[in-house]
């Protein structure tokens, strides 16, 4: 049987085992055409209840077995990604509307994340305090069971970002993927970890609505809540799980600033700009939405970047080779087209793009942008680059700190130095001297700030600092004595 043959998991939902859901199935499409491409099974409120209840048993045992073994498991996790990459490609490409470029990058970093992992669970997880007359110590627990829910944009590497270390650290985890990249984000994974050997109930795949999301968030026996996905929904649940008392990890939106000064490589700026900001359509949280150039450089940059917008192949990546592929839905594609037309009725200048075709919308270049128009203002997730002259240090700075979001930044100058110091004076939780936004690495902790989202995971310090506890610990050779 193939590794993703639908045979064995169509119309249904993963606990350790496939199971049907609850609330009926949901149809898997291919954004390029609308065709079907299956089913998976939907989960409700009684669903994640059960997987819970399974779960708590479960991940006492797991946690309780060898450090080895739990790093083998990630391990052979990893093998099976790179062994079974064709076929995980593929349903990238028809179901998430991927290019082949960046279901390759995907892959490899999602088998990336499960080497990370590995090592987790052999690393030092406490130390020695001074005390008098017992042994003092801390160490880090596991958090219990976490919650897992993924976006459509990177559906395999978003969810598996957070579950590889949170199972590498002895958890259980139950992962929501978007419904609209169940397999993705959600079936794929559950066949990664089945055939490497992970016990029943440790890990579990219940694609859902609303519904499942809110039972995840609410469940009292759900401690961690890892969520990546809008600014909206992720304040709606980071203030639930406040109330709540729970550890939410909130990975949301962007309006990422690429900075382009008057000393850096015109070719290479225009190169960074266009990948930063049309890789996967756009639809990317660390995508350049806004292009600030010094004003020497500001006409030829527009000049470059409309014409390699209008140079980009768009089309069905499943059936043609492209670089650009289709926007998810009809919705998000009515959003994209609006906000452009809206910001051209605003004093946008068109330089390329603007239009759709069916499913696919062109790259798009505007220029002479700032805060009054939308696309500049609002984060598109679309292949929107919207251009801003500047003229001094300052008024780069000001800028590109001037928005609610936090998380990606690049510069680009002759001077490293240079573009150091200016990073300085931009509120960002990623920074990329001489590259473009668009950046990631299974050893860096990842995540931004402001409306970009709390909390890291990403890097062996903050896996740890998200999925487990710290817990103090005392023994004496004998019993103690009070004076009561």
């Amino acid at each position: 049987m193939e590794f993703l043959d639908p045979a064995r998991w169509s119309g249904k939902v993963f606990t350790g085992t496939w199971a049907d859901g609850g609330s009926g199935t949901r149809e898997v499409r291919e954004p390029a055409t609308g065709a079907s491409l299956g089913s998976v099974g939907v989960a409700g409120a009684a669903d994640i209840a059960a997987a819970v209840e399974r779960a708590i048993p479960a991940q006492r045992e797991w946690a309780a077995r060898p450090h080895a073994e739990r790093s083998a498991v990630l391990l052979r996790a990893a093998g099976l990604l790179a062994e079974h990459t064709g076929a995980i490609a593929e349903w990238l490409v028809r179901e998430s509307g991927s290019v082949r470029l960046k279901a390759g990058i995907e892959i490899e970093g999602s088998a990336g994340e499960c080497v990370q992992a590995a090592a987790l669970p052999s690393a030092p997880y406490g130390e020695l305090l001074p005390s008098a007359g017992r042994m003092s110590f801390e160490r880090r627990v596991p958090a219990g069971v976490v919650a897992v829910i993924s976006p459509f944009n990177f559906p395999l590497l978003l969810s598996m970002r957070s579950v590889a270390p949170a199972l590498a650290l002895g958890n259980a985890v139950i992962v929501k993927p978007d419904p609209r990249t169940a397999v993705c984000g959600g079936v794929v994974i559950a066949r990664i970890f089945e055939e490497a050997g992970l016990p029943a109930g440790v890990l579990q795949v219940l694609p859902g609505d609303a519904e499942a999301g809110q039972a995840l968030v609410e469940h009292p026996r759900v401690p961690v809540l890892s969520f990546t996905g809008s600014t909206r929904a992720g304040r709606a649940i980071g203030a639930r799980a406040g109330e709540l008392l729970k550890r939410a990890h909130l990975e949301l939106g962007g309006n990422s600033a690429l900075v382009v000064l008057e000393d850096a490589d015109l070719e290479a700026a225009a190169s960074c700009g266009a990948f930063g900001s049309f890789l996967h359509q756009g639809q990317i949280c660390m995508a350049v939405g806004r292009h600030l150039v010094h004003r020497s450089l500001y006409d030829r940059y527009v000049e470059l970047l409309g014409k390699k917008a209008e140079q980009l192949p768009v089309g069905d990546p499943f059936t043609e080779e492209v670089v650009l592929g289709p926007i998810i839905d009809e919705g998000q594609l009515a959003r994209v087209r609006d906000l452009v037309d809206r910001s051209v009725a605003a004093g946008a200048r068109l330089v390329q793009g603007g239009t759709a075709d069916g499913p696919f919308f062109r790259p798009t270049v505007l220029a002479d942008c700032g805060p009054s128009i939308p696309a500049y203002a609002e984060e598109v997730f679309g292949p929107v680059a919207c251009v801003r002259p500047f003229d001094t240090l300052d008024e780069a700075a000001e800028f590109a700190a001037d928005s609610e979001y936090g998380l990606s930044l690049g510069i680009l100058t002759a001077d490293p130095a240079a573009g150091l110091a200016l990073a300085d004076r931009i509120p960002s939780g990623l920074v990329h001297i001489n590259d473009q936004t668009v950046n990631d690495d299974p050893a860096a902790p990842f995540g931004g700030v402001g409306a970009s989202g709390v909390g890291r995971v990403g890097g062996a310090r903050a896996n740890v600092d998200a999925f487990t506890e710290t817990q103090w610990v005392t023994v004496r050779a004998e019993s103690a004595r009070y004076p009561f």
